[in-house]
């Protein structure tokens, strides 16, 4: 089991994803996340020195045809 499908079970999937969990979701280095980050405007809020994202942001953003 995934770390996704063990934060849907705890009932987390709505909470706020670090630089990492997005990694592991997506399947790509935290060098990706943050080149879309700056480059591709990809959903995420920055909290402090920190990144912070949604899940359903990121998918509508992948799904959008952000990540291609």
């Amino acid at each position: 089991m995934d770390n996704m499908q063990v934060m849907e079970q705890q009932g987390l999937s709505d909470r706020w994803l670090s630089v990492d969990e997005v990694c592991t979701y997506l399947g790509v280095s935290r060098d990706t996340v943050y080149r879309w980050i700056h480059s591709r405007r990809m959903p995420g809020r920055s909290v402090g020195r920190l990144w912070k994202f949604k899940k359903g942001e990121v998918d509508r953003w992948v799904e959008a045809g952000g990540a291609a």
